[in-house]
């Protein structure tokens, strides 16, 4: 048996002014370009990620493993029509080869030039090629669902966390499907639909309501045997593309698929029912720090959610920290902010010398009108480092990070980490690499809106949101939304949630 299987990701945030080139797809290997065959297995092929479960159950099947390509690019503006073409070209090239199934590790949510839908156009080249090929497919949580998708794959499941600690689980779910239809075990149908909602990041998490009670049967839908896979998808608010939505997909054997319309529209019907406890009202910045300076004890976290990489944002606006100075909060560590100028400097000043540098505020989004904020800051350079370590928390745990270069800046009550590459940092290294203790401080600034949990929820004394400026906010009022399909929920307010699919 020959298996093709390919990690083709990108969380498209439509408005980002950042550029997704096919560079960007090397990620944080540092490789300068994606990695394939060996290369791409060393890279992914033992961490948490569905990549990492695909070749385990070909190899526990004795299969020939074909790896045309591992494309991980950090969330950013629409992927370049150049790159795609690339990506896609070499994971179709590989089908065209000959092979007897293809498992997928996607995301759910690129957007190219030329495309609204780059993982319905990848699946939809392949079926193309491959009419009768099987192909499963590990979605992230955060995914648009759309017909191109559904129509040319065999199996679909998605992440049931947020942060994304199942991802390796997620690829056993669908590769174990797409082998028991193999064996002529069962024969896969998918159905879906969609809702015409807006779902706020923040209210999204399964771990919480209102998702929870909805992830949850699901959940237990699958874990009864009543369908094969069941998949909750809270969808992803920075796209302006019309098939932005709420979804659910489910695969159920040919012979179960009535029951498991039924149980669609249940687990639909719950999520707009639920609508308005989806939404997030983000408080003002300068009240989210006044809270924070009150608190007792330490370490607390203040989420810069607004300005988040892992939503598309440019991780290098200060108007969190400078409001924290300016309110006068003592012993604070922050970032990585990304600016490699900064970075250069502090490298070229060396370990120790006293210095005066500007940090961030090098990215402006001239369609929101927002224009980065950057704090000049003097003080001493307290460490440098090469940006390298391995994740060991529980989100893409075992992964090799690089961040390029990174460099500590003591500015009085502040140590600021600097990076030349973006990041959200979801595990204590993206601090810790440096040789700063982030337990030892009473404030932890980071560039995240939830995946930080992943790593830091476990130190954390207390958790303040600061909804800084960015192209990740949670006031969709301020996005200039042109191409959504209207009516949507919050934008839009009506009754009646008849499906967008």
């Amino acid at each position: 048996m020959k298996i093709v299987s390919a990690i083709m990701q990108h969380e498209t945030n439509t408005f980002s002014s950042l550029p997704t080139p096919y560079e960007a797809f090397a990620g944080a290997t540092g490789l300068g370009e994606p990695p394939r065959g060996e290369a791409a297995i060393a890279a992914y092929g033992a961490i948490d990620c569905p990549f990492a479960a695909f070749l385990d159950l070909a190899k526990a099947e004795g299969a020939e493993v074909v790896v045309p390509i591992a494309a991980y690019a950090e969330p950013s503006g629409p992927v370049e029509r150049a790159a795609f073409e690339a990506i896609s070209e070499q994971i179709c090239a590989a089908v065209a080869a000959g092979c007897d199934a293809v498992m997928l590790d996607l995301h759910g949510a690129m957007v190219c030039e030329h495309s609204d839908d780059g993982e319905g156009e990848l699946l939809r080249r392949i079926r193309q090629i491959a009419p009768d090929l099987p192909v499963a497919v590990a979605l992230d949580f955060h995914s648009h669902m759309t017909a191109d998708m559904a129509d040319n794959a065999t199996v679909i499941t998605g992440y049931r966390t947020y942060p994304h600690v199942d991802m390796y689980e997620t690829g056993r779910r669908a590769g174990a499907t797409l082998l028991r239809a193999l064996r002529g075990e069962v024969r896969p149908r998918i159905l879906w639909d969609a809702l015409p909602m807006i779902t706020h990041l923040l209210r999204q998490t399964p771990s919480a309501p209102p998702m929870a009670g909805i992830m949850a049967q699901a959940v237990e839908a699958e874990a009864q045997g009543a369908v094969l896979n069941a998949s909750v998808f809270g969808g992803f608010p920075y796209a302006d593309i019309p098939h932005v939505s709420l979804s659910a997909v489910l695969v159920a054997d040919e012979h179960r698929e009535a029951a498991a319309r039924d149980l669609l529209d249940e687990l639909l019907s719950a999520a707009w029912g639920e609508r308005e406890r989806f939404v997030f009202e983000a408080e003002p910045l300068a009240r989210s720090i006044a809270h924070a300076k009150t608190l007792d004890g330490g370490p607390v976290v203040v989420a810069d959610h607004g300005d988040n990489s892992g939503a598309g944002g440019s991780a290098d606006d200060m108007s969190v920290i400078a409001e924290m100075l300016d309110q006068g909060l003592e012993d604070i560590l922050a970032g990585p902010i990304w600016d490699p100028e900064a970075v250069a400097q502090l490298h070229a000043a060396g370990h120790g010398a006293e210095v005066t540098v500007t940090v961030g505020g090098k990215t402006a989004t001239p369609d929101m009108g927002l224009k980065g904020r950057s704090l000049t800051l003097t003080g001493k350079v307290w460490g440098l480092s090469d940006g390298r370590f391995t994740i060991t928390g529980p989100m893409m745990t075992g992964l090799a990070v690089d961040l390029g270069r990174t460099a500590v800046l003591e500015s009085g009550p502040l140590q600021l980490i600097v990076s030349e590459q973006r990041c959200e940092p979801t595990d204590l290294g993206y601090l810790a690499h440096t040789g700063l203790v982030p337990t030892d401080k009473k404030y932890l600034v980071l560039k995240s809106r939830q995946h930080f949990r992943a790593g830091f929820e476990k130190i954390a004394r207390h958790i303040v949101l600061a909804a800084g400026p960015g192209v990740c906010g949670s006031d969709y009022s301020q996005f200039p939304f042109r191409r959504l399909k209207r009516p949507i929920y919050p934008l839009d307010d009506f009754a009646d949630h008849t499906a967008t699919a």
